[in-house]
């Protein structure tokens, strides 16, 4: 079993991801575990198996499995996709918006009093509601376009906190989770459990990765709930054989 996810594996599977590499994606799922990085990979990997890409149809498995097992929020709206890509399910009827959902979750985990923005129905991109502030730019008369655009309020930092009460649950080392369930009672929580977790390069990557995957979780929900979904088209690219499935 890998142990872990390494910066030179990140970078191969975001890079394939970037790229709608299908073949390069189950290439480099093969670097980590699974379990760490299928709300980063999911729409990926649904896409590569939605076009019969050697290997594929193993990884949309193996991606189910982890995610029944999990249960966060927005597994199972990535799972029902992955069931649809493999030609189990019906394909759930949401629009392709080609979002990305880091940025969403941004947009949404924001301060309520400064924060939030909205989406451009044409393109997928994501912007802050300060730019605004900016001053009109050139389609500045369809800003309330209600077809063009859609709305996304920032919701505060309340799941945020909860995704370090859960990270801290989960924490193999006794003595460190002491420290950081220490660091985020009162105000100042988020800079104290960062500054403790900085000292622990292992648990900080960790840490990311796990937070990241929730924020994704969250933003596919709230996603959904307006009636949109990411994209999952992937390229297909020749391929001598079948891709292995990775780690879990």
């Amino acid at each position: 079993m890998v142990e872990g996810w390494g910066e030179d594996g990140l970078r191969a599977l975001r890079g394939a991801l970037h790229t709608q590499d299908g073949v390069a994606l189950l290439a480099a799922l093969r670097r980590g575990p699974v379990r760490e990085v299928l709300q980063l990979a999911g729409d990926g990997v649904a896409g590569a198996a939605a076009q019969g890409l050697p290997g594929a149809a193993e990884m949309a498995a193996l991606f189910l499995g982890a995610l029944q097992e999990r249960g966060s929020q927005g597994d199972e709206e990535l799972a029902d996709r992955l069931r649809a890509a493999a030609g189990d399910a019906a394909i759930p009827l949401l629009r392709p918006l080609a979002v990305d959902l880091e940025m969403l979750a941004m947009l949404l985990e924001g301060d309520p009093a400064e924060s939030g923005g909205r989406i451009d129905l044409s393109t997928g991109e994501c912007w802050p509601a300060f730019t605004d502030e900016l001053g009109p730019g050139p389609e500045a008369e369809e800003d309330d376009d209600p077809e063009r655009w859609l709305y996304v309020p920032a919701l505060g930092s309340r799941a945020g906190y909860r995704d370090m009460e859960l990270f801290i649950e989960e924490m193999e080392d006794a003595a460190l989770a002491d420290r950081l369930r220490i660091a985020i009672g009162g105000r100042g929580a988020f800079r104290r459990f960062k500054a403790v977790l900085a000292g622990d390069e292992r648990s900080w990557s960790r840490y990311h990765r796990f937070r990241d995957e929730r924020q994704r979780g969250r933003a596919r929900v709230w996603l959904a709930e307006e009636g949109y979904c990411p994209p999952i088209t992937f390229r297909v690219e020749p391929s001598s054989g079948s891709c292995p499935p990775g780690p879990v």
